[in-house]
């Protein structure tokens, strides 16, 4: 196999995406804007080559695919320029793919499904959106599928692991690697699912590598489901932090929302800590086999020690 290309190689799935593909071997383009955060990652990585590059520029995205098999798409951007960028983003890299010749993989998540119906959803389930977030996913989906290059779309639940910064779970993580207070998002007696990213990135880079995965939508789930309560409770016992770990409710977000548009923009969200979607693996072990399940106990420990080493380095 030729080279592949990351996009959003310093991102959570991105790093994870970028480790698996070179642990098989394959020479791997970490694309980013920034340089020194790639190297850090992947310093001594001799099958990493870094590019810096702006997603923005067409001419960029060109120049980095040059003879790439498949590009993998883990861009990700704040919520509050969802509407304005996702869509130039999507149509820069769909015409970079038409023009190299090359395959897309793209990591998605779940907020296209919209509400769960109180089962594990399959791809087949009806894409009917409720939030802005939602119908933007959707409008995404449906661009690179008419776009006439080769894709898959891989929907994910939402991640944690190493490198993963922009989550709920590394919202509290952080303030219990500082051991400072520290707060979980939403409801901590409501059973949500999670994916460890390293998981998710060996199930996408498995479908990405087979040509009949594509033109397809597969589910990747997590370990299965977990209330953040137990969450914290696995997390006191392998860090011995003490302190108490709050909820921040929905008027609590709404409130720091006034201050932090991030926040503001997440309060849509907040219904999958009321009605969570949980994903359907069966298609994806039908055809590929068992899906990649990190424990939460293991995904956390791993979690907590990247973060550690980057904050006590």
């Amino acid at each position: 196999m030729n080279k592949v290309l990351v996009l959003g190689a310093s991102g959570g799935m991105g790093y994870a995406l970028v480790n698996e593909l070179t642990s098989r071997g394959i020479e791997t383009i970490a694309f980013s804007r920034t340089r020194q955060k790639l190297e850090r990652l992947f310093e001594g990585n001799g099958l990493v080559t870094v590019y810096n590059g702006d997603v923005f520029q067409k001419s960029e995205l060109i120049k980095a695919a040059e003879q790439v098999t498949i590009i993998y798409h883990a861009i990700n951007i704040p919520y509050s320029e969802w509407e304005e960028k996702h869509p130039i983003i999507m149509g820069n890299i769909v015409d970079t793919a038409k023009r190299q010749n090359t395959k897309l993989a793209i990591v998605d998540n779940i907020y296209a499904y919209g509400r769960g119906n109180g089962e594990t959803v399959k791809e087949e389930f009806p894409k009917r959106p409720h939030t802005k977030k939602g119908k933007i996913r959707l409008k995404l989906e449906n661009m690179a599928k008419q776009s006439g290059v080769p894709v898959l779309f891989a929907h994910f639940p939402d991640f944690y692991g190493p490198n993963a910064e922009n989550t709920q779970i590394h919202y509290m993580l952080q303030s219990v690697v500082k051991n400072k207070r520290s707060m979980f998002v939403g409801d901590q007696k409501i059973a949500r699912e999670y994916i460890f990213t390293p998981d998710g990135a060996k199930a996408l880079v498995e479908l990405s590598l087979r040509d009949d995965a594509y033109n397809q939508n597969w589910n990747i789930p997590g370990f299965g489901v977990i209330t953040g309560k137990d969450i914290v409770q696995i997390v006191k016992e392998i860090t011995g932090y003490r302190k108490k770990v709050s909820t921040a409710t929905k008027n609590m977000i709404r409130f720091m929302g006034l201050f932090d548009k991030g926040m503001r923009e997440f309060v849509e969200m907040l219904y999958l800590n009321e009605n969570p979607v949980v994903l359907n693996g069966g298609k994806y072990e039908k055809i590929i086999g068992p899906v990649p399940r990190t424990s939460y106990e293991e995904g956390l420990r791993q979690t907590l020690e990247f973060m550690n080493a980057r904050h006590h380095p």
